[in-house]
């Protein structure tokens, strides 16, 4: 071999090695400024902060999401924004206080609560080149009061930013009992059948739990004693839609198979999915396949069915090889309770677990129990397992998903939501909020370890149907409350006569976060 040759090869090799190293640094380049993540977010209903094996709970197993917890980010403070559905998922999508649009627990038949003006999270990831879904139980009203059920239904999802939505109208509880997709009832099939609705006064030929108790495979209380549809007594009354009835047993496969329809449509492109289960709020009807799987009758096999989902989908992501690209955050609308209106011996076969953990209170609450949740982020290769103590709330969702995805929020809007994403990726970040607001009948604030109740007015009344209906301490008094939450975590020990001064402090505070205008 010639010297010639030898020189050319050698300038041959060092011209490959170049470029391949040039390729490797610019595949690193490409990975340092890393697509847009796919984001879902579980959002379960009336799951208890100790509702997860992973979270202390006895009686049920839940792998799948305990899969999440040990290879993410389990939070021990983080919050719903509300004790009650309407006002944290109001919160969720729009960045603001419930209280600032009075939202509260809406009927069956309401007007959508989401000004479609108002620019929310699912408008703001589309502005940033997301395809956006919502599955399952909404309860943010639909049309503007004076719904036709059997024609189209708008305003709803897709006047707010999503661009699908399959859901559960209000809740499993409330009719109308049928499944709305964009903007259509499905299978509603014969015209000569038209869906009625009406939540004040009986009327038509379907059978109410009142007349007909017999026909039930639950009995209720008298508001859970309406329209019978699947052998259940609803709130409110219906007539007609025969064809269009669901079968409650059949949401998990009906709303699992939805979601990851969405995810398999979109996996080319960014895409946001709020799954938002039924389970475990009442009618708690697991499927065939669930029942018995706990120790806690139908409300631990809910919590067993709504894992299977969870894990399904998951299963769904790994499949589209998009879990490395996929931001996951589990968590839930509010506190535990156990019987909210059918006799489903959620109380006798509770045994030795504790829905709520160590804390005070439930759904409903003005205690911890009320807000605090169960919270995970997951990220497969970017987020590290962790556990953090960080305090935050799931109205900051809105402004940490902007920042991940360096989308400007509107001028005027999300006006509450702070950006949390540090500690939403990061188990070493601490730091949280400065002050966290928690809705119930009332206002409190936290701040670090102090707990403030705001008192009711003296000519306000108490809603005491909390106790007496739901078996859970609601914290609401004429007096206003204040827990040292480190020493005294289950809110026993009223601090408010001993620091007169934490008690004006955090109140004025909560008074200036009331007025907040942007």
């Amino acid at each position: 071999m010639t010297k010639k040759l030898v020189n050319t090869l050698l300038l041959g090799l060092l011209i490959l090695f170049i470029s391949c190293d040039s390729k490797k640094k610019d595949d690193k380049t490409v990975q340092a400024v890393t697509p847009k993540p796919n984001i879902v977010v579980f959002y379960v209903d009336d799951l208890g902060y100790g509702d997860l094996s992973s979270y202390g709970a006895t009686g049920v197993q839940t792998p799948n999401v305990d899969r999440l917890a040990n290879e993410g980010i389990k939070f021990t403070d983080a919050h719903s924004s509300s004790a009650t559905c309407t006002p944290s998922r109001y919160s969720l999508l729009t960045g603001n206080y419930a209280f600032r649009n009075n939202a509260a627990v809406l009927k069956g038949d309401a007007p959508l609560i989401i000004d479609p003006n108002i620019e929310t999270l699912p408008d703001m990831l589309k502005k940033g080149g997301y395809r956006t879904g919502v599955v399952g139980k909404w309860h943010l009203g639909l049309g503007n009061g004076d719904v036709d059920w059997n024609e189209e239904i708008k305003p709803g999802p897709l006047e707010i930013g999503f661009d699908y939505s399959f859901l559960i109208p209000s809740t499993g509880d409330r009719v109308p009992s049928v499944y709305v997709e964009n903007h259509h009832v499905i299978n509603h099939l014969d015209k000569n059948d038209p869906i009625e609705v009406s939540y004040v006064s009986k009327f038509g030929k379907m059978p109410n739990g009142i007349d007909h108790p017999e026909l039930l495979r639950q009995n209720a209380d008298n508001q859970h004693s309406g329209t019978i549809v699947n052998g259940i007594s609803r709130i409110g009354f219906m007539d007609g839609g025969t064809s269009a009835l669901w079968k409650d047993e059949d949401f998990p496969d009906i709303l699992t198979d939805k979601a990851i329809d969405f995810i398999d449509q979109f996996k080319d492109d960014p895409f946001f999915l709020f799954f938002s289960f039924h389970d475990i709020h009442v009618p708690r009807l697991p499927h065939e396949r669930f029942q018995g799987k706990s120790s806690m009758g139908p409300r631990g096999d809910a919590i067993v069915q709504m894992d299977w989902m969870t894990g399904k989908v998951m299963k769904a992501l790994e499949k589209q090889n998009l879990l490395e690209n996929t931001l996951v955050i589990f968590t839930s609308d509010n506190g535990p309770v156990l019987n909210d209106g059918y006799e489903d011996l959620a109380e006798e076969k509770l045994g030795n677990h504790k829905p709520s953990g160590i804390y005070r209170g439930g759904k409903y609450s003005a205690y911890e129990a009320g807000t605090r949740m169960p919270t995970i982020t997951f990220w497969k290769g970017k987020i590290a397992p962790g556990v953090s103590n960080a305090i935050w709330s799931q109205v900051d969702i809105y402004a940490s998903l902007a920042n991940l995805i360096k989308q400007p929020i509107a001028k005027n809007t999300a006006i509450d939501s702070e950006n949390m994403l540090p500690i939403m990726l990061s188990a070493k970040e601490q730091k949280g909020r400065d002050y966290l607001l928690e809705e119930s009948y009332t206002l409190s604030l936290r701040k670090e370890n102090w707990k403030y109740i705001a008192p009711f007015p003296l000519n306000k009344a108490i809603p005491d149907f909390i106790e007496k209906a739901k078996n859970i301490e609601g914290g609401h008094t004429y007096e206003p409350q204040l827990y040292d939450l480190e020493n005294d975590p289950s809110e026993k020990n009223n601090l408010a006569s001993e620091y007169a001064e934490k008690v004006t402090e955090l109140k004025t505070v909560l008074e200036k976060i009331k007025n907040k205008t942007n």
